[in-house]
Order: structure tokens, then sequence, then C-alpha cells
């Protein structure tokens, strides 16, 4: 490809032109267009099969990605190009998981060679899907209180406990779960990362059903799990909380995103409908949608920001609970003054499945709860005194 931008440009979207099914085209953004992939997937149409098989030749699943990965090799540059190209064609997400959005760039960072060669590939290509194992009953917020165990067997290890809130566990072919594996050390030591195969005898699921009637989230159980040691652990043994915390920074950034921009670049009186003319006529929700869509729009640019100041080496760290605080925040203002226009029509309980909207208020409690956000970001980016 190009490095020449403009080059770049015209190339990709000539590209995008070419390949793009025109089944797929403008189609809504929502959980029903959204390709997961994995082992038990079943493709919604040909034409998803097709476009994923095709981005992922191009390398487009993971842009950024290194080529040896099945990545694109992109700058960050050329991935805004792709981006925007992408939005201004109707094209949808070729593929979406936590392999690619979490799990991807801590073994970029912490993984040896023989885990990237292993797990990249298969990420990429939409081979393999993963669910995050964080979250237990009593360790959410205090995260670092896990419990699950990993017990040195000698040639593998022996995990038991339990996770919660595992979204999409049931569905997933692998989990990257902290284990405790030194249960003396201190709360924020003793942990390991560890990459478990759903498949093992002794891991199960339990949807749990929310009152829209749909179960994205479980609970996962371990029952005496045995984990071959070779390659199970990501980073170093017992210093887990380093790999999680860099995880974390990806989390956030990644919901916090949903803020930053409306839906497949739609404006906010497209999401809300034209037949809802004369709430749009009401001069005080008139005032309240664009105010929102300057702060939307502010949002997205320092979200740029702050992914240029990673590419060029400086991290975001602590700055991602700010970005994951206010981006929930901004969503969830977007879908209110949404369910504020279109009234009951908003719910959209029907099918038994509630509207994507009511989705948003989880936004602000995943990844970190937006009061451990302004804990965090009074403590370690405003530097504020404890008292």
């Amino acid at each position: 490809m190009s490095d020449n931008l403009e080059s770049f440009r015209a190339e990709i979207a000539e590209w995008i032109a070419a390949n793009l099914p025109a089944d797929l085209k403008g189609i809504p953004h929502d959980e029903d267009a959204i390709c997961w992939g994995g082992r038990n997937w079943v493709f919604k149409s040909d034409a998803q099969r097709d476009w994923l098989e095709r981005c992922h030749g191009r390398g487009l699943t993971c842009p950024r990605w290194p080529t040896e990965y099945g990545g694109g090799g992109l700058s960050r540059a050329q991935e805004k190009v792709l981006r925007d190209e992408m939005v201004k064609a109707g094209a949808p997400s070729p593929l979406e998981s936590f392999g690619i959005w979490m799990l991807g760039p801590a073994l970029l960072h912490f993984g040896t060679d023989e885990q990237k060669a292993t797990h990249l590939p298969d990420i990429t290509a939409g081979k393999i899907r993963w669910c995050q194992g964080y979250s237990e009953p009593g360790a959410g917020s205090d995260l670092a209180n896990v419990q699950t165990r990993a017990e040195d067997k000698g040639d593998h290890w022996l995990v038991n406990g339990q996770k919660i809130w595992t979204s999409y566990a049931d569905k997933a072919d692998k989990i990257f779960a902290l284990v405790r594996t030194d249960r003396d050390a201190p709360k924020h030591l003793g942990i390991s990362f560890m990459l478990i195969d759903m498949n093992t005898p002794g891991v199960t699921t339990k949807p749990i059903q929310l009152i829209s009637g749909a179960s994205p989230f479980c609970e996962t159980f371990f029952d005496d799990v045995v984990v071959p040691k070779e390659g199970a652990i990501v980073g170093t043994q017992n210093r887990g909380w380093d790999v999680a915390k860099y995880l974390l920074t990806h989390e956030r950034e990644m919901i916090g995103g949903g803020g930053g921009g409306l839906t497949a670049g739609s404006s906010l009186a497209e999401m809300i409908g034209t037949r809802d003319a004369l709430v749009s006529e009401d001069p005080i929700f008139r005032a309240e949608a664009m105010q929102l869509e300057v702060d939307a729009m502010a949002f997205g640019l320092t979200m740029e920001r702050y992914k240029d100041m990673a590419e060029s080496g400086q991290g975001v760290g602590d700055a991602s609970a700010m970005l994951k605080y206010y981006g929930t925040e901004l969503n969830k203002r977007r879908h209110e003054i949404i369910m504020s226009a279109r009234g009951l029509d908003a719910l959209d309980w029907d099918d038994g499945a509630a509207a994507p909207w009511l989705r948003t208020k989880a936004n602000s409690i995943e990844g970190g709860t937006s009061e451990v956000m302004l804990d965090i970001i009074s403590k370690r980016v405003l530097e504020l005194p404890s008292k």
C-alpha cells in the first residue's frame, strides 16, 4: 500500500468499492450485523463471510497489527484514512472481538514469540473467539481481590473458581483470565494472566438472563480444570496485574470510544427518525441535541489526540479512565435524548429484546464503574490529595 496518504486514500476507497458486497452496504450497525467469528460462528449471510475473508486477505481486520500475524501493518494515519473511507462507503466492520480489542494488544506487548505466532493469526482470521475472565462475585470494582486459583501441579495448572459477567462466555472458544497463583502474596501480587481453552473438561458456563430477555453475560465455573503449562501464562508468573492494567487501558478506550461518534456516521436526527419532527422543533430539545453533537465532536478529537500520543510512544496510561468515563457518560446522554424524542417507541420490546440504547447503562459499569474512574482520575491524573 502507498505511504502517501492521498494515494492510500484513493487506493483503499477503490478496494472497498470493488470488494464490499452490495448486501452489506449501509446496514445498521447493531448486534445482528456484528461478525464475532470463532469455531462455532454461523455467518448471517454469504456476504458477511465474503467480507471477512476479503478484509482478512488485505490485513484489514486488524489494520495496525504486524503483517506476519495477519494484520495490515498500517500506520496510525493510514488507519484513520481507512476508517473514514469505510464510513463513507457504508461498510460494516468485517470482524469484532475481545481478541482484537484487548487480548491482541496485551500479547503484542507481553507475549512470547511463540504465543504471538500461536494466537494472533487466529484472531485476525476470526477463527478463535475469546472472552474475558476478570470479574468475580467478590472481585468486581476491587479486581485485585480475585480468588480463582491455579495450583502448580508440575506439568500443568489446576484451576478452580468462578468468574461472573463474562460477556459471551457461552459462545467463546477460549478465555483470558486472572487467576491467583500465589495465595500468600500481597493482593496485587500473586496473580497471573492465563489463557484457557473453554472446551477443557471442568469449564462450564451459565448465561445470566437480563430483564430484556437477552443473555450477553455469563457465570463461568472452573472445577479442577487442567491447563498445560506451555504457553499458558502471558507475561511473568505472579505479575499478571501488570498485564491486566495494560489490557484495561485498551478496554476502557474501546468502551469510552462509543461516546465519540454516532452510529455508522449517522446524525442524531437520523437515529431519532424523521417522524419525530415535532420534537425536533422544541427549542429546549434542539439546544440539548446540538450541545451533544458539539461535545461528541470535541470528545472524538480528544480520542484522536490520545491515540496519536500512544502511537508516538507516550502512552495513554491512567488517562484511559478519563476517556472511559466521559465517553460512556456522553453515550448515555445521547441515548437519553433519543428516548426522550421517541418515547415508548424507543423501548422496542416487541421482539423480546430491549433497544440498544438501554445497553448504554452497562457501559458505565463494565471496565470499571464511573465512580472508580473518577477515583483514578482524581488520584492519578489530577494528583489530588486523598483528604
